[in-house]
């Protein structure tokens, strides 16, 4: 049932992975909402909370590798009906378990998984393999705009329902909207069979040593660790950042989420189409670079609600726009055979820098009472980043052919 006769119509693709895109991180980005009535229903510090989703993209990243290579061997149908139901299964478990240690692990593994199979790496596979060479990184800003889409709709959503039915009865309806709308398009993501080419064939461990050897894959990956150690810090921590500030309006905070997934709509998709023609080193070596000048700008300034709206919109546009251009910079390096599993390698460090961000954050605001010190890391971390893209080779590897007797 879930292995198609022919290949998938990229047009098909592009709406079915955007809408498990949509669900996957529109969800996920909302948690945020959840640490204060959480951390106060259950008496815990804000860290507890903060440990739970630090781990959740901490094994997010771990599984990704082997959700990537599920993908690429088995299919993109198989791995998204999974990751549908562990998806569900993690939002039932924050809304029915008050053990500390029991909610940290078991919400950990439950929507690690969910989302290493829904999320970016287990779909970019056949989205590269969908789409024309000439078209690919078009074709994975369209799918970053999805999950920026996804951001922009659940953040007031989420935020509401909160709100009218409590944090618990607002998972449970989540749990139920995440399998009422991926387990569907799973079965429009079916894949024929593959078939094997004529000539030598690459194993997985083959294209994984030829990967971790080469050296601006491991640039890709440095990178990719301060992505996910800013992205992930903000959207988790922003809120409380705003009302120890003074901002106790909680709809700023929300408009200010859903500001960033409406202006990464346009950034993710523009950073794709710009990498159709542009060197994507440059373009994600500028993007770190113009993150660490908007978060420093963001500091300096006197802390309105309009400071605040005019720096989401900035974030926005470079939120996950470097997700194209680095899933483009692999599948041009490496082909796309496996695609999914070389994109989870470098988003497992996405996840670890996601981990630091998240945990770090909770963990010097419980130390030191501000969140200071994690924004001086980030500035210098956004530099670093845009240095170390720029000597990224961006040409497609040339392997040894073995010789004819």
């Amino acid at each position: 049932m879930l292995t198609a006769s022919r290949a998938p119509n990229l047009k098909t693709i592009l709406i079915a992975t955007g809408l498990v895109l949509t669900m996957a991180m529109g969800v996920r980005h909302g948690f945020g909402f959840w640490l204060q009535p959480i951390s106060q229903a259950h008496g815990w510090t804000r860290e507890t909370y903060s440990l739970a989703l630090a781990l959740q993209n901490l094994l997010w990243g771990a599984f990704g590798p082997f959700a990537g290579m599920a993908a690429d061997r088995f299919g993109t149908a198989k791995v998204v009906l999974v990751g549908a139901l562990f998806y569900a299964g993690g939002l039932l478990w924050m809304a029915t378990i008050d053990q500390p240690t029991l909610f940290v692990i078991g919400s950990g593994v439950l929507i690690g998984a969910g989302l290493a199979c829904t999320a970016f790496g287990a779909v970019s596979g056949i989205i590269g393999r969908t789409a024309p060479e000439a078209k690919r990184s078009w074709a994975f800003g369209i799918s970053g705009a999805a999950s920026s889409f996804g951001q922009f709709v659940m953040m007031p959503v989420e935020q509401q329902l909160i709100s009218a039915v409590g944090w618990q009865n607002a998972f449970y309806l989540l749990a139920g909207l995440v399998v009422l709308i991926m387990i569907p398009m799973a079965f429009h993501l079916r894949e024929p069979a593959a078939q094997q080419s004529a000539g030598p064939q690459q194993s997985i461990f083959e294209a994984t040593r030829e990967a971790f050897a080469y050296r601006p894959f491991l640039l890709l990956v440095a990178g990719y660790f301060v992505c996910g150690f800013q992205v992930v810090f903000i959207g988790v921590h922003l809120p409380a950042y705003l009302q120890d500030k003074g901002i106790m309006e909680p709809g700023v905070a929300v408009m200010a989420l859903a500001l960033i997934g409406l202006f990464n709509i346009f950034g993710s998709y523009y950073a794709g189409k710009l990498g159709g023609f542009l060197p994507k080193r440059y373009l994600l070596s500028s993007i770190y670079l113009s993150r660490a000048i908007v978060i420093a700008l963001f500091l300096l300034a006197p802390l309105t609600s309009w400071s605040v709206y005019v720096f989401a919109a900035a974030m926005g546009l470079l939120w996950l726009s470097t997700v194209p251009l680095t899933n483009g910079v692999i599948a041009g390096i490496f082909g796309v055979k496996y695609l999914s599993m070389l994109s989870g390698f470098v988003f497992f460090s996405h996840q670890v820098g996601s981990f630091l961000g998240v945990w770090l954050g909770g963990y010097l605001y419980t130390r030191q009472g501000s969140y200071d010190t994690v924004w001086g890391i980030i500035i210098a971390l956004g530099v670093f980043a845009a240095l170390i893209n720029l000597p990224i080779n961006e040409k497609a590897i040339v392997r040894a052919q073995p010789a004819i007797a």
